[in-house]
């Protein structure tokens, strides 16, 4: 039982001394993050659509 104590006692001691990023650089980092989603999911859609005309257009 008190290795679980100890090992809460170190976690904890760990989480303090994490650098939590700012309200500001949060915000940049979620902003990016989304960005990124759009653009990959936009991109792969039109190469998708290209690779299924692609293939209806050799099977007709």
């Amino acid at each position: 039982m008190s290795s679980i104590t100890q090992f809460f006692r170190n976690v904890t001691s760990e989480m303090r001394k994490v650098s939590w990023p700012k309200r500001k650089e949060l915000t940049g980092y979620t902003v990016t993050v989304f960005a990124t989603v759009i653009f990959l999911t936009l991109f792969f859609a039109v190469v998708d659509l290209g690779i299924s005309k692609l293939v209806r257009l050799i099977l007709e």
